[in-house]
């Protein structure tokens, strides 16, 4: 029964984060137009923050990592930012000649999104 749970929470987090993905790509395109993914990178940049915060949140206590972890992490977290559209959009840009924009879009992609889960993490682990 606990499995079950787990799988519910997982799918209802899913939901939510794809759905969120969606809304903020669309805004994004519309605004950025399609000439480089910023959409794929700006979800990757805030799932990148909110995990970090997550991961705090577990290790000082704050949260339990269950049913946190299924919910959030694997399901909204996991649903809303986009490796694999991210891997498809580096690709694509190699593929149309645009070997600069793929570099720098797997540059900020992983720069950047590390460096949010660093910023998440202490946001919540300071003293105080």
């Amino acid at each position: 029964m606990e499995m079950i749970k787990t799988y519910l929470m997982i799918a209802v987090g899913g939901a939510f984060g794809a759905c969120l993905r969606f809304f903020i790509s669309d805004i994004v395109l519309k605004l950025g137009g399609k000439g480089f993914p910023f959409g794929t990178l700006t979800v990757n940049i805030l799932g990148s923050l909110l995990m970090g915060i997550l991961y705090g949140l577990i290790e000082k206590q704050i949260i339990a990592v269950s049913p946190a972890k299924a919910l959030v992490g694997i399901g909204f977290l996991g649903a809303l930012t986009t490796f694999s559209t991210f891997s498809m959009d580096s690709l694509l840009l190699l593929q149309q000649g645009h070997i600069l924009k793929m570099a720098l879009n797997i540059t900020l992609n992983v720069v950047i999104c590390i460096f949010m889960a660093w910023i998440g993490l202490c946001l919540v682990m300071q003293k105080g």
